[in-house]
């Protein structure tokens, strides 16, 4: 019941974003709603400064709220921090997105959409107290309904939740996460909002060369997808050495869509207009070879000078030029393979969009739903898992999770590894050592620390800092000189952990340095507490051991 309440407000308030985003377009640029990618040319060039204009906005905005850190999205959110996720962050990562998309920036509204409903969902648990792995779920069900109300598509949604926010499927969470998506997707149709579909052919088979071909497209459009999150990044860092114009980057980015747009108005906004008017009138070849480097530039332009929004939909209408123009170079070749563009169109926007967002059945889904084409699916299928398999083996990530390893997180997916984060040394350790000062000589440790009493004993120096770890059995050892410092048979000198230290990085510790136990060390070389590898493998397989409890809704 909490989904469903979670879904109703997520479809509404992804109808009021489309409401000001497209008001805005309307109000810069005198378009009809969602069709300013579909316009023939620009017949008022000045209307272009929305976009400097937008990128000065941006940078005003930022320069008020000053923050110290990136905003958390949703995928940031449920893998590391439980699905807690910050009002403020929520509402800067909508406005910025707004209002980047509304002044013609190359970006979709799809990460404001699963943003705001993925922290509508938060903000309702945090009231409610769930805990962590239903907060999680309720998280991604609130992010996938969204996502399912702006394509009119609740499976959409629903594996949206599943693959990309959530990270895996859960018996336990298919009710909520249905439930979600059904509510939101039912409140946009009640609102009057028609469904996203898209017209295809009817009454076609495939055949077995058919399949190999869009294996292919898959193939080529992984490339392109890894090539697009390279060429972001690759931006992004050559600007943030440029100190002169770093701060400025929205502002330099608008002005450098302006020429792209008077090439071509394709390369505005995220590409609605611009997809289905290409799918009705089948350009030419070299219309559409332009239109994608174009639109490629601006998306990665918009994206690396400080614009905000996702690539999902600007994936759909790349995916859509790649297909048609891997279907019209194949007719004009000797190969004697005939694909149908449209269809092309549509596996290019499903295998393009599998390598740059991920979820295959996403994508699927998203086909049939806005096609109601079943024949499609086989090939679409095809295509996506080529393209799937092939971003994550060559590459690894989605571009969500891979700005989020660029930035230094330990993020691959939308697993959940928080918890990993959270127990870290400081709640796991020891504070019961015995301790001894390092000029001790061994003769008087034989008398203080009787064989078998403990079985290591710590260095520290008069002031607290910690020198050392020595085994009791071996100051025992007859080989031994008794009047020598213990501090001569002390180890792990150099290897202590940090208070913070997560238990991922204590057990690799702890195989590196072939030790049983070590110490945790400040700042300042005080020892605050010691962990042995048993307690500490212990406590790791007690705290996956809950994770998996919760993963099957055991808990």
């Amino acid at each position: 019941m909490l989904a469903a309440v979670a879904g109703v407000f997520a479809g509404m308030l992804t109808l009021i974003q489309q409401f000001i985003a497209h008001g805005l377009q309307q109000l810069l640029y005198g378009v009809t709603i969602n069709r300013l990618s579909a316009l023939g040319s620009i017949h008022h060039p000045w209307r272009l400064l929305a976009l400097p204009t937008g990128g000065l906005l941006l940078v005003l905005m930022a320069r008020v709220l000053r923050r110290r850190r990136a905003p958390v999205d949703v995928v940031e959110a449920n893998a590391m921090h439980g699905g807690r996720v910050p009002l403020s962050d929520t509402l800067t990562i909508a406005a910025q997105t707004i209002l980047s998309n509304g002044t013609g920036a190359s970006v979709g509204l799809e990460a404001a959409y699963a943003q705001v409903g993925g922290g509508v969902a938060s903000l309702l648990g945090g009231w409610l107290k769930l805990r962590r792995g239903d907060l999680r779920t309720l998280v991604g069900a609130g992010a996938g309904a969204a996502v399912g109300a702006a394509f009119g598509a609740p499976l959409t949604g629903a594996f949206y939740a599943f693959e990309i926010v959530i990270g895996t499927y859960t018996p336990s969470a298919v009710a909520p996460v249905l439930a979600a998506a059904l509510g939101a997707v039912s409140v946009t149709r009640a609102l009057g909002t028609t469904p996203y579909l898209i017209a295809t052919t009817s009454g076609r088979s495939f055949t077995f060369v058919d399949y190999l071909a869009y294996a292919a497209l898959g193939l080529i459009c992984a490339l392109v997808g890894i090539l697009i999150m390279r060429l972001v990044t690759f931006a992004e860092q050559r600007l943030q050495r440029w100190k002169q114009v770093s701060g400025w980057g929205p502002i330099v980015g608008g002005f450098l869509l302006i020429p792209l747009a008077l090439a071509s108005p394709q390369t505005l906004s995220a590409g609605h207009g611009a997809l289905h008017l290409n799918l009705l009138i089948h350009p030419a070849l070299s219309f559409l070879l332009i239109v994608l480097v174009l639109k490629i530039a601006a998306s990665v332009v918009s994206l690396s000078f400080g614009f905000r929004g996702g690539l999902f939909f600007a994936s759909l209408f790349l995916g859509a030029l790649i297909g048609e123009i891997f279907a019209a170079t194949l007719g004009s070749g000797s190969l004697g393979v005939r694909l149908d563009a449209g269809d092309a169109a549509l596996v290019g926007m499903a295998a393009l969009s599998v390598s740059i967002v991920g979820g295959p059945m996403t994508l699927a889904m998203l086909m049939l739903e806005t096609t109601h084409d079943f024949a499609l699916m086989g090939v679409v299928l095809a295509a996506t898992l080529v393209s799937s398999a092939f971003t994550r083996e060559t590459f690894g990530y989605s571009f969500s999770t891979w700005r989020l390893h660029v930035r230094g997180s330990q993020v691959r997916s939308p697993r959940d590894i928080g918890w990993m984060l959270t127990l870290t040394a400081a709640r796991i350790m020891r504070r019961d050592w015995t301790s001894l000062d390092p000029g001790t000589s061994i003769a008087e440790l034989r008398d203080r620390v009787p064989l078998g009493s403990v079985s290591k004993t710590v260095l520290t120096d008069g002031d607290g800092r910690y020198q050392g770890i020595v085994v009791v059995a071996n100051a025992h050892a007859a080989d031994l000189d008794p009047t020598a410092p213990i501090s001569t048979i002390a180890q792990q000198l150099a290897v202590t952990l940090r208070p913070e230290t997560s238990i991922d990085a204590i057990l690799r510790l702890f195989d590196d340095a072939a030790a049983d136990e070590l110490a945790v060390v400040d700042d300042e070389g005080h020892i605050r507490g010691v962990v042995t590898e048993k307690h500490a493998r212990r406590r790791y397989f007690e705290a996956l051991e809950v994770q998996q409890r919760e993963l099957f809704g055991e808990v």
